[in-house]
């Protein structure tokens, strides 16, 4: 077994409370590293052929990688992988915490969790002792109490993975937390909910060695400085927010429900603002050096720990719903924090929700663009599945569907995931790796804007230079993905793929090469897609929602020839179906 892992995963029936060891061959871990690219060879493995994302059968996956308890910054992260019960696709969700490095200490490269406990249950997995334990009193609780209750209640040196009253009540964008931070889009709050798990804790003690110590510490030492320097320098001084206003500039920031791509208010919300009227910390995830969060206080919540501000929860829950006040911004963001909701998601399907109801497609008196207190209702009641809040929980396809007629053209999400911030009217490398991406539209698994936001950048470029763009960034974002390092790295490195192959040869004492990890990448895209065609995808689930083909860059007929080359160029047929396994 190669150093940097235990060369197992764990696997545990919370119906019965059984857990065996089950082996990971070599050649599977050198062709997916961890993470996502393991996590989606183990979903293969466990499942045949199509199944309901909130079976009791359905697995849901926690994985970690070779880079987890080194000294290399921001390797702290691990991924959570299972079908999504908002999209019916793939679904991955990455995040940082100590919940990482506990876990990888269990022995384990990966927990793989199936069945459903008789009652509302915490799992605990404490290296080979693994228990199914009641945890009636939580539930209905919002996510900081949870952690706080089962702080107070386990052993020492447990962390803490759990949901809110979204993932138990199934709301398919719910999410699971912990530390503050979230495995957030695609509803993986839901699955766990399905399964009758308020919370899961890892603790143990197995480290596993690494193949040039020495090397690797100076390694880790010179990339730590170079994670201090200019390249990271933004999200140390105003963190992700400080893309709000460069996006507004741009005019590429989403703004009621993608009708336009400006907010007039946009000021308003932006991080020097918010920082002149309220107290704010700056703090790292588990082992980071870069130290991008940026934590506000919340007025007349003294106990409170205060609300991480992202960029993408104060774009979804402000301009895309027309809401300028920060207060009510900012509020509605810790809500979705403390109840275990994802804010694109939650913004997006209540300003789809706030433009039907203006056109009069829903019966929805006061829920407006601009209307602060309509806003924090909606999410309320999404996060409680009542009144309203049955319908919001839906998602924004579902909803869509459900209203009909004219709901289903104003609905903004692709395969069903609502989109970030990023309007792809006129990013047509970032529209192409919305369009394909295995989970929906997504930022993170296409580093597409990369390519859009060059000096050199040409929007109406032939299909080959934009679809090999497309190709390369998302190769980049499933490796880092997989290692797991953190995508704000990524202005770090001259050779970023290079750069990768060298921590992964300096961990492992595989001699990995640039080349070599391309084909993984390669490979596990493929898995990907291997996956969603069991699920029951279908080539035309693979493009933009019309609103997003007007007015920009892109037509359909454009978008299709982007799409027909990016397929070719991974070897597929031409309309998307991956060779047989």
């Amino acid at each position: 077994m190669p150093f940097g892992y235990h060369g197992r995963y764990l696997r545990v029936d919370v119906a019965d409370g059984s857990a065996r060891s089950v082996a990971i061959p070599e050649v599977v871990l050198r062709g997916h590293v961890g993470g996502a690219g393991l996590g989606t060879w183990l979903l293969l493995r466990e499942t045949s052929g199509e199944y309901d994302a909130l079976e009791p059968a359905a697995p849901l996956v926690f994985v970690f990688s070779p880079l987890v308890g080194t000294p290399l910054t921001t390797s702290a992260k691990f991924a959570v992988v299972a079908k999504s019960p908002l999209t019916e696709r793939l679904n991955d969700s990455l995040s940082s915490s100590h919940f990482a490095v506990a876990g990888k200490k269990t022995g384990y490269d990966a927990i793989v969790v199936v069945g459903r406990a008789s009652k509302p249950s915490v799992l605990t997995v404490d290296e080979d002792d693994v228990r199914v334990e009641p945890a009636g009193d939580l539930v209905g609780e919002s996510i900081p109490r949870t952690e706080s209750a089962l702080a107070e209640r386990l052993d020492v040196g447990f962390r803490v993975a759990c949901i809110g009253p979204a993932g138990e009540h199934l709301v398919p964008f719910a999410t699971i937390s912990h530390d503050g931070r979230h495995a957030g889009r695609g509803g993986h709050g839901a699955v766990m909910g399905s399964k009758n798990l308020k919370a899961i804790a890892v603790r143990g003690n197995r480290r596993v060695e690494t193949a040039q110590p020495e090397s690797l510490v100076e390694y880790a030492r010179d990339l730590s400085r170079r994670s201090f320097g200019p390249a990271t320098a933004k999200y140390r001084e105003l963190g992700t927010v400080a893309n709000l206003l460069a996006f507004n500039r741009l005019q590429t920031l989403p703004t009621r429900n993608f009708r336009e791509s400006e907010f007039p208010k946009a000021a308003r919300l932006a991080p020097e603002t918010i920082a002149d009227s309220r107290e704010k910390t700056r703090v790292s995830c588990a082992a980071c050096t870069i130290g991008c969060e940026h934590v506000y206080e919340r007025p007349g919540n003294p106990d409170d720990s205060g609300v991480r501000l992202e960029y993408e929860n104060l774009y979804a829950l402000g301009p895309l719903c027309g809401v300028s006040d920060p207060d009510v911004v900012i509020e509605a963001s810790a809500r979705c924090d403390e109840l275990g909701l994802d804010t694109v998601s939650t913004g997006g399907t209540i300003a789809l929700a706030m433009e039907c109801a203006e056109r009069g497609l829903l019966d929805a008196p006061g829920l407006r663009f601009g209307n602060g207190e309509a806003l924090m209702n909606a999410v309320e009641a999404i996060g409680s599945r009542t009144g309203l809040g049955e319908l919001l929980a839906l998602g924004s396809r579902e909803l869509a569907n459900h209203l009909g007629g004219e709901a289903v053209s104003l609905a903004v999400h692709v395969k069903g995931l609502e989109l970030p911030g990023y309007d792809p009217r006129s990013l047509p490398t970032m529209a192409l790796g919305f369009a394909v991406g295995a989970r929906g539209a997504d930022h993170n698994r296409s580093g597409g804007y990369e390519a859009d936001f060059a000096a050199d950048a040409d929007p109406l470029a032939p299909a080959d230079v934009v679809a090999r763009a497309a190709v390369a960034t998302e190769n980049e974002a499933v490796l880092m993905d997989s290692l797991i390092l953190c995508k704000f790295l990524r202005g770090v490195f001259d050779d970023r793929v290079a750069a990768m192959a060298e921590m992964l040869t300096l961990v492992t004492g595989w001699d990995v090469t640039a080349d070599e990890l391309v084909r993984s990448a390669d490979g596990i895209v493929t898995a990907k897609k291997r996956f969603n065609a069991r699920q029951g995808w279908r080539p035309d689930e693979d493009t933009l929602p019309d609103r997003l083909l007007e007015g920009g860059v892109l037509d359909s007929d454009r978008l299709e020839a982007l799409v027909e080359r990016y397929n070719t160029l991974r070897g597929w047929s031409a309309d998307g179906w991956p060779a047989e396994e």
